[in-house]
This record gives structure tokens, sequence and C-alpha cells, in this order.
């Protein structure tokens, strides 16, 4: 992949800076961790092993010595580790920061930073202890879809207090009959009974869910649910269902729309990520 991207960068990149690379496969499950590990798992996630990440940097560079692009090797910035952060359904795996002690102390002498996967649903604190350790790159997914699932909810909450059922666009009941009607997003990752399931559609924490909002029927009634809530909504309601944006739209700082509020309630999750980043 690197002989291949590098040879695409001096045919066609003119005056474009030459491509840099994040090394290593110790991906974890996309959208979380499935049913075998579960909250009651206190000792925490899988920690990468300094010799796994000594063995990923030994085979890579001597593969990309193989294919001719030794000289890209001074462009590898990070490798792909564990730091022993996973979420699932109804649980988080915090990070514990002496247990990746010792890959925190590998890196500092080899010039890289770690890329961290699934690092969703840390608290700030957490984020910013793995940016300390050398975690630099932290990859997020579903938190932000999630928050953006609880914004649309909360609205949909609060159309549910302002119209008769006839005129609502009774979102969540729409996103679910698309769910069920077109389950391959979801059936291998929620287990349990019917009624386990349809809780996990709606709530999940790794939010399957996330994959249909681009159907035609869910995008009818966000759209919907947006030109009922068009006006101010009211002070009452933003406190009950969003106590948060209610506060900053009496503050003056938000915009009391629909779609501020949204925005704000995925921006609070980046924020979180820029804080954990940000010298």
């Amino acid at each position: 992949l690197a002989r291949v991207a590098e040879a695409a960068h001096l045919a066609r990149a003119e005056g474009l800076p030459a491509p840099w690379y994040v090394i290593g496969s110790e991906v974890p499950i996309p959208g979380g961790a499935h049913a075998a590990l579960t909250s009651e798992h206190a000792e925490g996630g899988a920690v990468t092993t300094v010799e796994s990440v000594r063995q990923t940097l030994d085979a890579t560079r001597a593969a990309f010595r193989r294919q001719g692009v030794e000289d890209a090797w001074a462009r590898v910035v990070a490798v792909v580790v564990q730091p022993g952060v996973e979420f699932g359904d109804d649980f988080v795996l915090d990070y514990q920061p002496e247990k990746a002690r010792e890959l925190a102390l590998f890196i500092e002498g080899t010039g890289l930073v770690y890329e961290a996967h699934s690092t969703d649903y840390q608290t700030r604190a957490a984020l910013k202890h793995l940016v300390r350790d050398h975690f630099a790159l932290l990859k997020v997914g579903p938190a932000l879809t999630f928050a953006f699932r609880e914004a649309v909810f909360a609205l949909a909450m609060m159309e549910g207090e302002m119209f008769p059922r006839a005129a609502r666009s009774n979102l969540s009941e729409v996103l679910d009959a698309v769910m069920v009607r077109h389950p391959e997003h979801w059936r291998k990752y929620y287990h349990g009974t019917a009624e386990e399931q349809a809780f996990k559609r709606k709530f999940s924490l790794s939010d399957r869910a996330r994959y249909y909002w681009g159907e035609a029927a869910v995008q009818a009634a966000l759209a919907r649910l947006l030109m009922n809530l068009r006006g101010p909504l009211p002070l009452a309601l933003l406190s009950q269902f969003a106590p948060v944006q209610g506060e900053k739209v009496r503050a003056g700082v938000l915009q009391n729309t629909p779609e501020n509020l949204i925005l704000d309630r995925v921006g609070a999750v980046l924020q979180d990520y820029f804080e954990a980043t940000t010298p």
C-alpha cells in the first residue's frame, strides 16, 4: 500500500506534500465490543504489549525496504495499538494509565506516537491522560452519532408534548420500523429477547442506528420534526429534555432552533477531544 501511495504521489501530486503513514493492524471490532466483553470485566480491556509493537515496527520497516520505499519510513508518524479502552451496548471500559505504562514509555524513544481506537465515551480526563501517554491520535465515531441520536430523540419528545400524534413526525417509531425491516446492520450485534433488542436499537452505545439515518423514510421523519419545531422551543421543554442547551439559550450563546440544539449536543463530544488534544 505504501508503494502504491508513493508511486501515486510521484506521478500525480505535483506541489503537494508527500503522504504520511499510520501503521499497525490492532484494530478492534467496529462499533464496540461484542457481548462476550461485558461491564463485569472490571480488569479493563486488552493492552497491546511492547513486544507486539516492536515486532510491528520491525516487520513493517522490513516490508518498506523490500518494496523499495524505505525513504518513506521517515514519514511514518504513528502505530495503531490497543490502550485498554473499549465500549459495548451498555458499558465503557475507562482508560487505566497504570496498565499502559510500559507501552507509553516504549514509544518515547521512537519518534512516533500511538493511534488509539474505541476512545468513544471516555471522559475528558481520560482522553487527556491518553494524549499525555502518547496516544495522540484518538479514533471516535459512535459517540458522535449517539450524541446526534440523543439530541434528535430529545426534540422528538418535545414534539410529542406540542403536537397531536397525527401531526408529529413519530421519528423514533419510524427509525425503529426501518431498522426492523432492514436488520442487516444490527442483527449480529444486538442479542437477547425481543424486548432487549428493541431497547438496544434505540439506546445501545454501539449505536447501530447510525446506519439508518440516510434511509428515505427516516430522512422524511427528521425533516418533518425540524419543520414542526421551527419556531423557538419553549424554555420549559428545553429545561426538561435538553437542559444543557436550554441554559445556553437563556445565556444568549445558543440560538433557539432545533438544528442548533443538535449541533451543540454533538459539539460537546467534539469539545472533549479538542480539550484533550490542545496543549
